[in-house]
């Protein structure tokens, strides 16, 4: 029809304690760089926290509010919604909110998209909007979240689209994300001209890996150890033996011995171990498991033996490790009462409590700032 305008796709991000300040603003730039390539505001956001009141991210970071969950949960029941409700989470698992939970499941019900970043995947998953879905889930909380949510299909790729759940581990992988969802919504042509402005050379594709290619990280070009390796990290809780690695690898044992001190200068049990001990690491600085559920997970045919190799690397028992992280986390941080940002970069109509953060406007901004209210 000549001269329609579609609507005003609306974003509501929910920001969990200590939530990646790099995750959440890489994918609002997006947002905002869309506006600014298409000439009008085509998508808008607003900011969620459970109380309504400033959120620290995990650089110490304040982040301005717009309003709380609780008000949020209302005006969802008696007015509709965002059509995108975005969890945004940090390295840290979070901890179990009901009204949260109940506010996703709401959203769901009423057709609304989800976002899942970094921590806020999980967050979707314990409230049962993941199972059976595929999610992109960040390497170091893999572990524990294939522990806790089996009926998800966990992936370790830079996002993941399936359906109206969208998900990423954090980092800058929200950018390529978004840059899905605006290509859906508007073409390739507003995508290239973003990643034009962005300076961003290339552009993920959902289920692209996460991590750098294996031959990267451990410095290494024989296909031989490689495929090696890549058996070693798909069987840690049930560990093959030596001999049936290299023989996946079509070598002999000899062999492989060989090459593994040649290119890693260690021996292939060794690396395995360190390995294993790498996943039950971080089991233990993330989750709640207990020791010798763990040590299980990880192919330690006990919890003493999984003590024992475990000091032999760290240094110290595995429940000091956990004693040390949970110490660190409980600490306050203290905050210059300067460190307040917003994120008001599109503008959007404040609609809950005030978060006694003043906010400055140009004209243009106070013109168009109730998009996201009507």
């Amino acid at each position: 029809m000549p001269g329609f305008e579609p609507a005003c796709r609306k974003f509501s991000f929910y920001l969990l304690p200590a939530f990646s300040l790099q995750a959440v603003s890489s994918a609002v730039e997006v947002l905002r760089l869309a506006n600014e390539v298409i000439g009008r505001d085509v998508y808008a956001w607003q900011v969620i926290t459970h109380d309504g009141k400033p959120v620290a991210s995990n650089s110490g970071l304040l982040i301005s509010v717009d309003t709380s969950l609780a008000f949020q949960r209302d005006r969802t029941q008696h007015s509709g919604l965002a059509s995108v409700v975005v969890v945004a989470g940090g390295a840290n698992a979070p901890a179990p909110n009901r009204q949260l939970d109940a506010w996703l499941r709401e959203c769901r019900n009423r057709r609304a998209c989800l976002v899942g970043i970094s921590s806020g995947t999980i967050v979707l998953a314990r409230a049962g909007l993941a199972e059976g879905r595929r999610c992109a889930v960040h390497w170091e909380q893999f572990p524990l979240f294939v522990e806790r949510f089996p009926n998800v299909l966990a992936t370790q790729t830079s996002f993941e689209h399936d359906g109206d759940l969208h998900t990423c581990p954090g980092g800058d992988a929200p950018f390529d994300m978004f840059l899905g969802l605006v290509g859906r919504d508007h073409g390739s042509n507003v995508v290239n001209r973003i990643c034009e402005k962005a300076v961003a050379c290339r552009m993920r594709s959902a289920g692209d890996r996460q991590r750098l290619p294996l031959h990267s990280r451990v410095q290494l070009n024989h296909a031989g150890v490689i495929s090696v390796i890549e058996k070693m990290e798909a069987n840690i809780s049930d560990p093959l033996h030596v001999d049936a690695l290299a023989a996946s690898a079509a070598l002999s044992r000899r062999q492989i011995e060989r090459l593994f001190k040649r290119e890693l200068r260690c021996s292939p049990s060794r690396y395995y171990l360190d390995l294993r001990l790498e996943r039950a690491h971080l089991l233990l600085i993330s989750s709640r498991l207990p020791i010798v559920e763990i040590a299980m997970a990880c192919g330690f045919v006990s919890a003493s033996h999984f003590s024992k190799a475990y000091r032999h690397v760290h240094g110290c028992a595995p429940h000091q490790s956990r004693l040390r992280v949970q110490g660190e986390v409980s600490k306050p941080a203290e905050r210059p009462d300067h460190q307040m940002i917003s994120m008001k970069c599109s503008p959007i109509e404040s609609l809950g409590p005030a978060s006694g953060v003043p906010k400055v406007e140009t004209g243009r901004q106070a013109e168009s700032r109730r998009a996201f209210a009507q």
